[in-house]
């Protein structure tokens, strides 16, 4: 169904990052979804789309979706037919949109380009390493042939092929390729189907430069005149200028950008190549000529409406198109959900000469402009739906067309995903109503008129309001908590935790919006969570900002992500390529340490290839203030303040832990690493480097929470003896993942006792801090890095949150709209910290959680009664442990049969909707899942909800 344009100045659909979507803003604006027209699932829609191509005649339109977009069936497995990705045919001659032919092909990634006859397309095979060739008939557009690349493997540990971005020469003669996982350029002689390499990497081209960073994580490609083109080097923050003959690309050229160049255009004439900057919101000018900078341009709002300081970034500058007339460029802000309508001075525009500029007198480009910015600004803004990734304009500029990734996805009271099922004793039910985070997010087609200036004006406005970009108002008594705080709080211990839901834990809770039926870890299994709530806030409409754990680790530590993550998601849960690269590894290498020598030190499988991903750049890193490289993190914002950090477990190089056992490299388990010298995580970002405990072991769901609690607080004494507790301590306490049944230390492998490890090790923190000298000045925030792992009867991203410490209301429900978002600037401001980025500096902190007469505070830790089956050592069972269960419902080799061929080495790795129906089944039985998406509020009448959602059965817990 398409929307029409409504009324301005409204506040939008709220996103889980805290920000408004008003995509039908404009005056005569039409915002549809994409729908394949399945025939067994008619009212199936697309997500994630990932670019569009204008015909150079004007009149076709296609949009191209790289993403999740698969679909289980009754048996429990992927669907062929429906699990696809697709390229919509848009006519767009007339006065209205005709949808002419949809496409469907089993993977892509990126890369979609016209041939210049307009008789045919070229489309990225993604993981399949190949180039698809589609040409006109009579019928419409069929594949031709398909053109392999003859990858059998990406550069890196268990990494595969990827190709990314497409283009044509001028002449039609050829096709260049972006390797993204290969480091290198395909050319393909489109007459004889021949394909060259060229690799990019300074180090293979030059032995004499071995170990020189460049060319990795080849995105974008663009073709100019008399045989140039050019490719991005995302991760290294060059483009790299290719000279084009005898049927190979050679490398001309490095030119250093600012940011991450991540999209490529070519202005009329060719005098001009565009490239979009991720990370500093930016758009860099090159002057084709002399392959050199002639200007860097500001993209993420016109000045005045940014913070003022040094600049942030945040607003995600991803995809470009030019007007016709050369002069006005439009850029796609995906991190702010808008268009960047740019006016492009004279010489930004090629039409006035650029004047070299070579400051250091090396006679290479030294990543400053060429000539002094001439004046191109941004004019205004356009609201789009959720992370527009690519923008067209009609031939006759009366026009404009965007495309966006996501959506709100609501309620998901299924909550499966659907990769292909290997488990069994699986809910396949459940898994048919394909209602995981990655699906229910679908994509947007916004068209809409070219904006007069009047017009642009109205949208700037609509686009401020959605983004907060004219401040967040605090209220008087707001900004006095807060500045009370800053007084009073001296520390901040910051607990990540992993995957669930609001209802999943507290949808058994006396209070708040929770849904009974939907609490498989409910009181009996986490007593200490419960009783968080219970003390001080229940956060009943806390949302998670990311959809899993690569989104998720970076909104939960930088409050934002870049658009390499964005994009690399949804593809890399769906199994069609790419890794997780989110936590310090690229490719599976740490990338925190800069040379084969060194990584091979803390990581003997390392390969020694000194060529592989040299340096420390790590292309799914934010920046920080200013363009700081990588340096976007809560704990580079504290060490800029001169405060002190302390990590335990946030991003490690987990890949020693899930080696064969005879491997002498594997790190083995170990309750007190510490007494036995024993190193057990390498850390992958070197501001932490020498900030972070060795001997606490990192992401592993064979080790209890329990024993890294015993680690922390060895150290914690040790602040306690000398005085020097951290400013900030960040403690990661995942084992409400679950995982590798059966395989658990001291008996500690099924679900119940490893969400009540993780509960109990999440209590004995807070009744320790407590019981010291710190419990008068420190805070501690707790919060799921997502919540993709289960369902909700609300909202997919509503996730569990928990504040707790001094000044903290008591016994309270606050029900004020939070996210990840704000809770880490509530930590920003706590600390005195500036802000990361554009998103946590226009964020409000969550004020309405502090009470400033509530000074005094204490906890006692619950030991769930389900630990006592275990051979943790507990303290001795009193009458404050009463509960239920006192075992496990199933036995460990009962969850490791039906779990059987899930993989836990790492986070995420699941087919998690045939977990979420072996996880029901294994805690409910054969009691239906509530299917109703339904979104009701259920904070009345919670006495019935609870008896009718069989909460009863652990009653004792809530009389306590």
């Amino acid at each position: 169904m398409a929307f029409a344009a409504g009324a301005l100045a409204r506040p939008g659909q709220v996103t889980s990052t805290g920000q408004a979507i008003t995509p039908t803003a404009a005056a005569g604006a039409l915002f549809e979804p994409l729908n394949p027209d399945l025939k067994a699932l008619p009212g199936f829609l697309a997500g994630q789309a990932s670019a569009l191509a204008l015909s150079p005649d004007g009149r076709t339109l296609l949009i191209l979706t790289s993403g999740f977009n698969r679909n289980l069936g009754p048996d429990g497995k992927a669907i062929p037919e429906l699990s696809n990705e697709y390229v919509f045919v848009y006519d767009i001659s007339g006065a209205a949109l005709v949808k002419r032919q949809v496409i469907a092909l089993p993977d892509s990634f990126l890369g979609l380009v016209w041939a210049p006859g307009g008789d045919r397309f070229y489309v990225s095979g993604g993981v399949d390493d190949d180039v698809l060739d589609y040409g006109r008939g009579a019928d419409g557009y069929a594949l031709s042939r398909s053109i392999p690349l003859g990858h059998k493997a990406g550069l890196g540990l268990r990494v595969k092929p990827e190709v990314a971005g497409l283009a044509v020469s001028p002449d039609g003669r050829w096709l260049l390729a972006a390797n993204l996982q290969n480091d290198s350029v395909s050319l393909v002689d489109l007459k004889s189907g021949a394909v060259s390499e060229t690799d990019l990497r300074p180090g293979v081209i030059d032995p004499a430069h071995s170990g020189a960073p460049g060319g990795t994580f080849p995105k974008a490609v663009a073709f100019a005149a008399n045989g140039k083109a050019y490719v991005t080097s995302q991760r290294d923050r060059e483009i790299i200028a290719l000279k084009v003959r005898s049927g190979r690309a050679e490398v001309a050229r490095r030119i250093r950008t600012s940011g991450q160049p991540v999209a490529l255009t070519v202005g009329q004439g060719g005098a001009r190549l565009y490239a979009a900057l991720d990370n500093t919101d930016a758009v860099a000018v090159i002057d084709t000529a002399r392959d050199r900078l002639v200007e860097t341009i500001p993209t993420a709002a016109p000045r005045a409406l940014l913070p003022k300081g040094r600049p942030l970034g945040g607003a995600g500058s991803n995809s470009l198109a030019l007007t016709p007339d050369g002069k006005t460029l439009l850029v796609t802000n995906g991190g702010q959900n808008d268009v960047a309508v740019v006016r492009l001075d004279a010489l930004a525009a090629g039409q006035a000469a650029a004047k070299p500029k070579d400051d250091d007198g090396d006679g290479d480009e030294d990543g400053k402009p060429a000539a002094a910015a001439q004046g191109s600004v941004v004019i205004g803004l356009i609201p789009t739906g959720w992370y527009p990734t690519g923008v067209a304009v009609g031939r006759d500029a009366r026009r404009l067309y965007v495309v966006n990734g996501k959506s709100v996805p609501g309620p998901n009271p299924l909550a499966c995903r659907n990769t292909l099922s290997t488990a069994k004793d699986a809910n396949d039910a459940c898994n048919a109503n394909n209602q995981y985070v990655w699906q229910l997010e679908k994509a947007g087609f916004l068209t809409l008129p070219t904006p007069k200036p009047a017009e642009l004006g109205r949208l700037t406005r609509q686009a401020a309001l959605n983004n907060h970009l004219r401040g967040a108002a605090e209220g008087s008594k707001a900004e006095a908590t807060m500045a009370f705080l800053r007084q009073h709080i001296r520390h901040v211990i910051y607990i990540v935790k992993e995957n669930r839901t609001y209802d999943q834990v507290l949808g058994d809770l006396e209070v708040g919006n929770g849904d009974p039926k939907l609490a498989v870890f409910g009181r009996g299994l986490t007593p200490n969570l419960h009783q968080l709530a219970r003390q001080f806030v229940d956060l009943d409409a806390f949302y998670d900002s990311g959809e899993s754990s690569n989104t998720g680790w970076n909104w939960s530590t930088a409050a934002r992500t870049n658009d390499f993550t964005e994009r690399e998601a949804p593809v890399n849960y769906a199994e069609r390529g790419l890794q997780y690269d989110q936590e310090g590894d690229n490719r599976n290498l740490n990338v925190g340490l800069p040379t084969a020598a060194a990584r091979k030190a803390a990581n003997p499988v390392t390969p020694d290839d000194p060529n592989l991903l040299p340096g420390t750049a790590d292309v799914a890193a934010p920046d920080g203030p200013g363009g700081e490289a990588g340096r976007g993190y809560i704990w580079d914002a504290a060490l800029r303040a001169g405060l002190s950090v302390r990590n335990y477990g946030f991003y490690g190089d987990l890949s020693r832990y899930f080696l064969p056992a005879d491997n002498p490299a594997l790190i083995p388990l170990e309750r007190d690493p510490r007494k036995a010298g024993l190193t057990v995580l390498y850390e992958t970002k070197p501001a932490l480097m020498d900030k972070t405990d060795p001997y606490f072991r990192g992401f592993d769901q064979k080790f209890p929470d329990y024993w890294r609690f015993k680690e922390w607080e060895h150290e914690f004494d040790g602040y306690v003896a000398d005085g020097k507790l951290p400013s900030l301590t960040l403690l990661r306490l995942a084992h409400d993942h679950t995982g590798n049944f059966g395989e658990g230390l001291d008996g500690v492998d099924t679900v119940e006792t490893e969400v009540a490890d993780n509960d109990y090790a999440v209590g004995l923190v807070l009744q320790k801090l407590a019981q010291s000298p710190y419990a008068k000045d420190t805070l501690v925030f707790v919060v799921e890095d997502d919540a993709q792992d289960g369902p909700d009867h609300v909202d997919a991203h509503r996730s569990i949150a928990f504040v707790a410490g001094p000044y903290v209301k008591q016994g309270a429900v606050v029900s004020t709209r939070y996210d990840t978002v704000m809770l880490v600037k509530t930590m920003e401001t706590v600390l005195g910290l500036q802000p990361m980025g554009l998103n946590d500096a226009l964020a409000r902190p969550m004020s309405g959680v502090f009470d400033t007469s509530k000074a005094s505070w204490s906890y006692k830790a619950r030991v769930p009664a389900v630990l006592r089956s275990t051979r943790l050592p507990l303290p001795p069972e009193t009458a404050a442990d009463a509960g239920c269960p006192a075992k496990p419902v199933r036995t460990a080799a009962w969850w490791a049969k039906a779990m059987a061929g899930q993989d836990f080495d790492e986070e995420d790795r699941l087919d998690t909707a045939a977990y979420n129906a072996a996880l029901w089944r294994g805690l409910k039985g054969e009691a239906p899942y509530p299917a109703a998406r339904s979104g009701r509020d259920l904070r009345q009448g919670r006495g019935a909800l609870l008896k009718a959602g069989g909460a009863a059965a652990c009653e004792g817990l809530a009389r306590r």
